[in-house]
């Protein structure tokens, strides 16, 4: 009994010094004192007596205080946790979210997405990270990985005030002083334009182009023995040049139609007329190779009046002179009659003040960076001005003339080369002078931020229009579904989807076969943008798809190089070179790099490409005529027999059998070849019953490449 009573009372003491512990470590945690075991002063008796028990529970006594310690850091950690504001599983939404900004959001990866978005009527062919999300979709995916979410709160955007720059208003006439002429030439190509500039010029501007064919537009100022100066835009004839020949009209004042006066009017012709009349241009007509034996000026003459152009002598108010080119003839009566004209147009320009003026050529040049040439239209041009074009901005550094000089100033009127540019800007781009450049680049974000929100618009316009196309695709779906139950419905949705999310890689899209991706580099702005235009022509997606992966200017680099091998595509360049250490990385990596300084030749070697990409047919090639069959054998009519051959047979203009002879004989001999005029006997590896009549054609099969349908228009 005594010894059941000393137990009991061992443990309460043990358990009162385990809560005394427990008492002093919360009180150190509290007053940051070091941790004491506490001694057991009130009961000295029972702890002297009970002291080799206490050592032999000395063991459970810690694994009881550790587990509170840990009990007590959880619950600490419990409070800590409550003190973050968001809740976990909790997401913040908005409007207009992508899908990668959802993924992020979420804390989840891309796949998660898309694997939600089985389960819905989006189109997974049309989602990429970047698509933007409908805010209904963007509450079910919430919902549907288990989470909550809860909106954000939208800053109300103020309207953004228009820091654009914008032209001057028109200068006081008292200002204004003479600025020569900006003359365009236009015509067909071959007609003789930079021949006509070369006589002008008294230089080799023609001798210098590839294949004697202008295909860039070039910017002269010419000094006429008179002493008058006249700027002449040289543009191209080339029908792929459209473009360049409308922005020449643009910033011109007179045009000189070139026409030859042996092929009379042309396509390109029309065209330049065309340009004339929509930009409000005079003309002069130049009628050219006038000293040829075969040239009708005045054919050319009444050729010219079915398109509206009238020539004085038919009381019209063009002039027309009738010149040689190559031999110089008329060259001053026909500048005489430019100068003539602009002094009826009283061309005058304000020297003064901001500058104004038009892009007329870009390019890259690799010592000096961009470089544009433009056309000052007014104010004085000089180094040190800061300038906006486009979406880019320049502090000018140099000003060069058409020969390469370098000059101080340009007037109005005055064609210039301009280095100081960060980016190239594009041609026929206005270019307008500000205070400083903190001022130019105010202009130019304002520029990039209009140009976003009309993208973003226009996107958000044609995702509408695929969502309200998808919804009603779903709902015939859905109607299909009806009598299922709703389990049911889920699961065939998900195997009809469920290849789309399997066959859909992280990175990006495997490419089809027969897609051939380019990768387009010229010398100059309007160089890549007249092959961008052709190739814009381009309208048999279903022979071999286009994709046009990158464009720009500058010779070929190892950028170009890496965007073709990981495309598997083709490289063109358009007066453009590649150095030797680029072509044996483009051989090592089995890249095409097509190099061209003629523009046809460019797009007959792409054609030559999408044909190489076709899929050859198999053409028939008749061997041998007809063979009629009497009752057991036939006998040739034309041509041979080969038993190697393939052969059919035709019974009243139907082929009924196609296949190989199982055996030629010529009366008991097995032969190979049987010639016109011979009978022979046949029979067919297939058991065919003949028929009196019937004919059999001897015939071989070929592969024949496929040449693509389209037809880039020259």
């Amino acid at each position: 009994m005594n010894r059941e009573l000393l137990l009991r009372f061992e443990n309460l003491v043990q358990l009162r010094g385990a809560c005394r512990q427990l008492h002093a470590l919360s009180s150190r945690k509290i007053c940051g004192a070091p941790w004491k075991p506490v001694q057991l002063s009130a009961h000295p008796m029972g702890s002297l007596l009970l002291q080799p028990q206490l050592w032999q529970k000395d063991r459970s006594v810690s694994a009881a205080l550790s587990q509170c310690r840990h009990l007590a850091t959880k619950e600490e950690t419990k409070k800590k946790k409550k003190k973050i504001p968001l809740t976990r599983g909790e997401v913040e939404i908005r409007p207009k979210m992508t899908v990668e900004e959802l993924a992020q959001a979420m804390g989840k990866d891309i796949d998660h997405i898309y694997e939600v978005l089985l389960y819905t009527d989006i189109n997974l062919d049309s989602i990429e990270p970047d698509s933007i999300l409908h805010e209904d979709h963007i509450k079910m995916i919430v919902q549907k990985s288990g989470m909550k979410y809860k909106s954000a709160k939208l800053k109300e955007e103020k309207e953004r005030k228009n820091t654009d720059a914008v032209k001057r208003p028109p200068a006081d006439p008292a200002v204004l002083t003479p600025r020569p002429p900006v003359v365009t030439i236009l015509g067909h190509v071959d007609h003789g334009k930079t021949t006509l500039l070369d006589s002008l010029r008294k230089t080799q501007v023609a001798s210098m182009e590839a294949g004697g064919i202008t295909q860039h537009i070039g910017a002269f100022l010419v000094h006429m023995p008179s002493g008058e100066k006249i700027t002449f835009l040289d543009t191209p004839g080339h029908a792929a040049f459209s473009a360049m020949r409308a922005r020449g009209t643009n910033v011109t004042d007179i045009v000189i139609l070139v026409v030859a006066a042996e092929d009379g009017v042309m396509q390109q012709t029309i065209e330049s007329i065309q340009h004339a009349k929509n930009a409000g241009v005079p003309l002069i007509l130049a009628i050219n190779k006038c000293d040829k034996p075969e040239a009708d000026p005045e054919r050319v003459k009444k050729e010219l009046l079915a398109h509206d152009v009238v020539c004085e002598e038919f009381g019209g108010d063009v002039q027309a002179v009738n010149i040689s080119a190559l031999k110089g003839e008329n060259l001053m009566v026909l500048a005489e009659a430019t100068v003539a004209l602009a002094e009826m147009l009283e061309l005058k320009a304000d020297a003064t003040g901001p500058v104004e003026g038009t892009v007329i050529e870009s390019r890259k040049d690799k010592g000096k960076g961009p470089l544009t040439t433009a056309i000052i239209q007014r104010g004085t041009l000089r180094k040190g001005c800061v300038l906006v074009a486009g979406k880019t901005w320049a502090k000018v550094r140099f000003l060069f003339d058409e020969n390469g000089k370098a000059v101080h100033a340009a007037s109005p009127g005055i064609p210039v080369e301009i280095m100081g540019w960060k980016e190239s800007p594009s041609a026929g781009d206005e270019i307008l002078e500000v205070e400083s450049e903190q001022r130019a680049q105010e202009v130019v974000a304002w520029r990039t931020y209009v140009e976003e929100q009309e993208k973003m618009k226009e996107d958000l316009e044609v995702i509408e229009a695929k969502q309200k196309e998808h919804r009603l695709e779903y709902e015939k779906e859905q109607q299909k579904l009806s009598h299922l139950t709703w389990r049911q419905r889920k699961a065939a949705r998900y195997k009809a989807n469920k290849h789309v999310m399997f066959s859909r890689p992280k990175e990006r899209a495997e490419m089809d076969e027969n897609t051939l991706s380019l990768i387009v580099k010229g010398d100059v702005d309007g160089s890549v943008e007249a092959i961008l235009n052709i190739l814009d022509s381009y309208d048999c997606e279903d022979e071999c798809k286009l994709d046009i992966v990158y464009f720009g200017m500058g010779d070929i680099s190892e950028n170009d190089i890496s965007l073709a091998e990981a495309f598997n595509g083709v490289i063109l360049g358009f007066s453009v070179k590649a150095n030797e250490s680029i072509k044996k990385l483009a051989d090592r990596k089995g890249i095409k790099i097509k190099l061209h300084n003629i523009i046809y030749k460019l797009i007959e070697d792409l054609k030559d490409e999408l044909n190489s990409r076709l899929p050859p047919t198999v053409v028939e090639s008749t061997i041998v005529g007809k063979n009629k069959i009497p009752v057991a054998g036939c006998r040739v009519h034309k041509g041979l027999l080969d038993r190697k051959m393939k052969f059919k047979l035709i019974r009243n203009r139907d082929v009924i059998w196609k296949g190989c002879l199982s055996s030629l004989k010529y009366h008991k001999d097995d032969v190979q070849v049987i010639k016109t005029g011979m009978d022979c006997g046949l029979s067919l590896d297939k058991n065919l019953e003949f028929s009196i009549g019937d004919e059999i054609i001897c015939y071989e099969e070929k592969e024949v490449r496929q040449t693509t349908s389209w037809d880039p228009g020259f």
